[in-house]
């Protein structure tokens, strides 16, 4: 009897780890298209059944780097970028989180159509495509690994 709940508790713990690692709610490198260098952290959670991500650390060589948003529109415009929410409530439909006007890009103040999913065969990777109309590019980002 001992052996099975032993057990039991095993493959809980396990599967528990598992779900954990596919699950897209965490923190998050970015990764800057053009250098291929860590952008920032961005932390996703989820909150009534909905996705919101925000910076939380920007990269860069200067300790005061503490930039605004002066690209953005509306209510963001010159707002610091840290501790900005880019991703904006999206839902989920058939194992990926999608939403319309769902992320905004703070470089250039665009906000875009968003579909984000955990990759199949490296949990570790967020794949991230914003779209315009039918045009889209896909970003990858990396878990931040939790000390």
């Amino acid at each position: 009897m001992k052996k099975s709940i032993t057990l039991l508790i095993i493959s809980l713990f396990v599967f528990s780890f598992s779900m954990a690692q596919n699950s897209v709610t965490g923190k998050w490198r970015t990764i800057d298209d053009d250098t291929g260098e860590v952008k920032s952290i961005v932390e996703i959670t989820k909150k009534d059944g909905k996705l919101y991500g925000k910076i939380i650390q920007l990269f860069n060589e200067d300790p005061n780097y503490d930039p605004l948003c002066t690209e953005c529109n509306g209510k963001l415009k010159n707002k610091k970028i840290i501790g900005m929410q880019i991703i904006n409530g999206l839902t989920k439909e058939d194992g990926e989180w999608v939403g319309d006007d769902g992320i905004l890009d703070p470089d250039n103040g665009k906000i875009y159509d968003v579909k984000i999913w955990v990759d199949e065969e490296n949990p570790k990777k967020l794949n991230v495509r914003g779209y315009i109309a039918f045009l889209y590019r896909t970003q990858t980002w990396i878990r931040e690994v939790e000390e």
